[in-house]
């Protein structure tokens, strides 16, 4: 029993996700897309943000391996996705569960509300986030819907799986 356990810790592969980040190019023309694709939809939501268009914000989903960049300025649109410790200098940070983001984006979540249970954290500009809140509050329809429909049924296939895990794992909205 011993040498079976042995036998598969020495064959079993290191885990070297500490020492290489994950292949964040691969998502950055998904996120150019998707940005893009919202500003088109969406130009009230980045017109709402005032002299806050030209923040650049640190979105960070914990639980990922990565935290997302976003710049929301209609001339110089910027949404990436930046290695964890390697995080550019930005204006304003916003960080929280993955799915409390999500619920945010797909106004199902009260900001206000996870900010005050310590579920959101935000630094830097609040201003600046502030903003984004009440630009991303003002749009009539779900983001989140509309970039899963970006994607046909697959896209709206993998909103509804995590719209269902965020009820699962209490909605706090």
């Amino acid at each position: 029993m011993q040498d079976l356990a042995r036998r598969r810790s020495v064959s079993s592969p290191p885990d070297l996700s500490r020492f290489l980040p994950p292949p964040l190019f691969v998502l950055q023309p998904l996120l150019g897309f998707v940005v893009r694709r919202v500003a088109q939809k969406h130009p009230a939501l980045f017109d709402r943000l005032g002299p806050h268009r030209r923040t650049r914000f640190v979105i960070d989903p914990r639980g990922l391996p990565f935290a997302l960049l976003l710049v929301p300025d209609p001339e110089a649109l910027e949404f990436r996705a930046v290695a964890r410790g390697r995080e550019p200098a930005s204006d304003a940070r916003i960080a929280g569960r993955f799915l409390d983001l999500l619920s945010l984006v797909d106004g199902a979540a009260d900001g206000d509300a996870l900010f005050f249970s310590r579920d959101l954290e935000i630094s830097g500009d609040t201003e600046a986030v502030v903003c984004l809140r009440n630009a991303l509050d003002d749009v009539e329809h779900s983001i989140a819907e509309d970039v899963a429909g970006l994607f046909g049924a697959p896209g709206r296939l993998a909103l509804d799986m995590l719209r269902r895990a965020r009820r699962d794992n209490g909605d706090r909205s």
